[in-house]
């Protein structure tokens, strides 16, 4: 699956896309997976809102990702949030981090593990890792269930976008045990919970522009016409702010023995 190009959709991403709630943080430190002092790792941070949620909880956290506009938005982020000594970004590949050998507790990727050559991503967090530390894959995906936000504005983007094929999710990805015991992670642990995020209707078209269906791949005229389109379906259809969006959170998790 190729990536869109992330850089296109960072002004978007930093100001209108929620990051993991606290409660997964909770349940991270819950399960021993976070504390404070330890060294983390974030492939595809992405605006960096997992790594500054890790820095807030005490760990210190490298962030990577290809796309230098989220790289900029991640540090100016971490810079506003008082988190720049404890959450640092650079350019990067989880396949090829370019990290020494046995540096990190935990290597962790939130929202897009799909993205990698997931079996060059499992064998490189084995190789950062301390004997030990742990590698958690996780998402937190809207669910579109029937009459929801959600499931209208898929249809709009499959409308928008007929190659998208991303949508219709569930929130479970069973097959990422496999990605963890082939590159040699044991004692496989998973964990979730379902949370209805609350968003305004220009934060959810704000959100939606973000996507890798919408910003990432139609370009300004058609990222325009979508968002038209969103705001007039938000007001035939739906109730007045905030939208509640039923998302579900899922985390899988191997140790490197």
């Amino acid at each position: 699956m190729k990536s869109p190009d992330w850089s296109l959709t960072s002004a978007d991403y930093a100001r209108h896309r929620q990051g993991f709630p606290p409660r997964f943080l909770d349940l991270l430190a819950r399960e021993s997976l976070l504390r404070e002092g330890m060294a983390v790792l974030d492939l595809g941070t992405g605006t960096g809102t997992l790594a500054r949620g890790l820095a807030s909880r005490g760990a210190t956290v490298l962030g990577l990702d290809p796309a230098p506009g989220q790289i900029a938005a991640a540090r100016r982020l971490a810079e506003e949030e008082g988190l720049a000594d404890r959450a640092r970004f650079q350019e990067g590949l989880a396949e090829r981090t370019g990290q020494k050998a046995g540096a990190f507790d935990l290597v962790i990727a939130g929202q897009c593990w799909h993205w990698f050559d997931r079996g060059l991503a499992g064998a490189e967090a084995w190789r950062v890792l301390k004997p030990g530390g742990a590698l958690v894959i996780c998402h937190y995906d809207w669910l579109p269930l029937p009459g929801s936000v959600a499931h209208a504005t898929e249809f709009l983007i499959e409308a928008h976008n007929p190659r998208w094929r991303m949508g219709r999710g569930t929130g479970f990805y069973p097959a990422w045990a496999g990605d963890l015991s082939l590159a040699g992670f044991r004692d496989i642990g998973f964990a979730g919970f379902d949370h209805e995020a609350l968003y305004s209707r220009a934060d959810w078209r704000g959100r939606v522009r973000a996507s890798a269906g919408v910003g990432g791949a139609l370009g300004a005229d058609g990222v325009a016409r979508f968002d038209g389109e969103l705001a007039a379906l938000l007001d035939q259809r739906f109730g007045p702010d905030p939208l509640v969006v039923p998302h579900r959170i899922f985390a899988i998790w191997g140790y490197r023995r």
